[in-house]
């Protein structure tokens, strides 16, 4: 039913959301901005960093420096290179996944990269990373998924998303694409059930063969014990 599976990274592939928020929440509180973990799930996941901090500048009224999104992001790279892993049961999904796959993400593309080699990813989905950096219109827009089925030769209709976020969901609707959302990553863990995909919503990587089992070879058969 699928020729591509196209996983966001943030808060998909890698468990980051949480270092993220903690990073730009700390960053934040020094010009004296507060926004707590709601708010940064309604109005930061999906996004791209500019367009997060254009809406902070615009809801509290603070004038960030020119510098905050480069210092934050040099901050958050640093927190990356000692905390960062994937999302729990992601490498033992991925060694069953037969259907070719790719990234899209709205992250910038040195985060993206950096993501990707410290969790020990880059081999596997380097050649096949997309970054909003790539389209005119990031995340609501279609334009981002488009743009990777494009690059992978892949009818959009034949294309399964896999994301965390209310703008990742509403793209890949907008693109013609079946969707699931992802709550498995820490930052979803616990919280309510707000969002869900066309196919609905999986808690786990461990679940998602059973939604999509044409996706994946079959799971090898347990050896019974020598009697």
């Amino acid at each position: 039913m699928y020729d591509l599976v196209i996983f966001d990274c943030d808060g998909v592939l890698v468990d980051s959301e949480m270092l993220s928020a903690r990073v730009l929440t700390g960053a934040l509180e020094e010009f004296g901005v507060t926004i707590d973990l709601d708010h940064f799930e309604r109005f930061c996941l999906g996004r791209s960093f500019p367009t997060v901090a254009a809406a902070i500048r615009a809801e509290f009224a603070v004038t960030l420096p020119e510098s905050f999104e480069a210092d934050y992001r040099a901050r958050l790279l640093e927190v990356f290179a000692a905390e960062l892993r994937v999302t729990e049961g992601l490498a033992t999904m991925l060694d069953r996944l037969e259907t070719p796959a790719a990234v899209a993400t709205s992250s910038s593309p040195a985060r993206s990269e950096r993501s990707l080699r410290v969790t020990g990813l880059w081999d596997r989905f380097g050649h096949r990373l997309y970054t909003a950096s790539q389209v005119a219109r990031g995340k609501p827009a279609p334009d981002l998924f488009l743009h990777t089925a494009r690059a992978e030769g892949a009818d959009p209709a034949r294309c399964l998303v896999i994301e965390d976020s209310a703008p990742g969901l509403a793209a890949a609707s907008a693109a013609g694409m079946a969707s699931l959302h992802f709550a498995g990553g820490s930052h979803l863990k616990g919280r309510p059930a707000r969002l869900t995909g066309s196919l609905g919503r999986i808690e786990s990587w461990e679940s998602f063969p059973a939604v999509c089992p044409e996706l994946f070879a079959p799971a090898p058969v347990a050896a019974e014990p020598a009697r």
